[in-house]
């Protein structure tokens, strides 16, 4: 109710020529972890005269609208899609990841040999720009246990054979699986045996 006031107030001072609506911009990242209803309030907020510019990110190809059984764009209800301006995103290249390396280092007072920065660009490249940009980090710490005062390709190479990337890490999992606790791929693999054998066969989780 205070709200509608406030909002009756202004618009009747931008009508009087009182007050200019400067309405913002709202960022949402990660837009498909909204629900239908987040989706629903938006859509209604949205057709506001004082509704701010709305920046959505996602990373989500084809997927569910979370709270439905329906699959849609980006997970993103088609109705609220047709709304949108869809901006195309690239991959950096190599150059581009170089360089936002290079101001990482400089924000982290953590002075790099060019080398070194050649080395951890292309395990960005291969792998992902925000682990190399944890490998900064952990590598101006290596150096700085030497008493050192500029990292050298040794400290990169140090800190990456002493933290995985995603991908190095899941090939150990799938390599050493029986030596976890509660194997999943072994179950799925023994749930698949069971439905081709004719299906009679189904495991319970207890939950236990």
């Amino acid at each position: 109710e205070v709200r509608d006031q406030i909002n009756n107030k202004v618009l009747e001072w931008r009508e009087e020529g009182k007050a200019e609506i400067n309405p913002g911009v709202l960022f949402i990242d990660e837009v498909h972890m909204l629900d239908i209803e987040c989706f629903s309030f938006l859509n209604r907020a949205l057709e506001s005269d004082m509704a701010p510019v709305v920046v959505m990110a996602t990373n989500r190809g084809i997927t569910r609208i979370r709270g439905t059984n329906y699959r849609s764009p980006h997970g993103i209800p088609i109705d609220l899609l047709d709304r949108m301006i869809i901006i195309r995103t690239v991959p950096y290249s190599e150059k581009e990841v170089k360089e936002i390396l290079k101001i990482r280092c400089e924000e982290e007072d953590c002075i790099m040999h060019p080398d070194a920065l050649t080395i951890l660009t292309r395990i960005a490249t291969d792998t992902s720009l925000r682990y190399a940009i944890q490998l900064i980090t952990t590598a101006n710490l290596v150096c700085r246990r030497r008493k050192a005062t500029e990292v050298n390709t040794e400290d990169v190479k140090k800190v990456y054979s002493l933290f995985l990337d995603e991908n190095r890490s899941s090939k150990i999992l799938k390599e050493y699986q029986d030596d976890y606790m509660f194997s999943e791929i072994n179950e799925h693999e023994e749930d698949v045996a069971a439905a081709g054998g004719g299906g009679a066969k189904r495991r319970i989780d207890t939950g236990d």
